[in-house]
């Protein structure tokens, strides 16, 4: 685990993307969960940093596909999935696994 961000850095409900080890991580705060997912669409790579977020799924504003925040998978077309990376918070950091 790599510190990313700041827990501050990021307001409820809202996102940031920041790169990390030359990565575009778009980071999530819903109520205080933290996500953290590859900021581009995996069907066309649409930056999701536009995205609209809303009952722990991530809609691509190109195309509209879902994917969740939690495994990255789009129900309506299993053949693209998010990249989605584990995140923990220790004090005010926000610490990501690139794996």
């Amino acid at each position: 685990m790599i510190p990313a961000a700041k827990i501050s850095e990021i307001p409820n409900f809202g996102k940031k993307v920041v790169p990390v080890s030359g990565q575009e991580i778009l980071f999530i705060n819903i109520k205080g969960t933290f996500f953290a997912v590859e900021n581009e669409c995996p069907h066309q790579g649409s930056p999701l940093s536009a995205a609209i977020v809303k009952d722990g799924y991530i809609s691509c504003p190109r195309h509209g596909y879902r994917f969740s925040l939690t495994d990255g998978t789009c129900s309506d077309h299993p053949e693209f999935t998010l990249k989605t990376y584990p995140v923990e918070l220790r004090g005010d950091d926000i610490l990501i696994d690139l794996g």
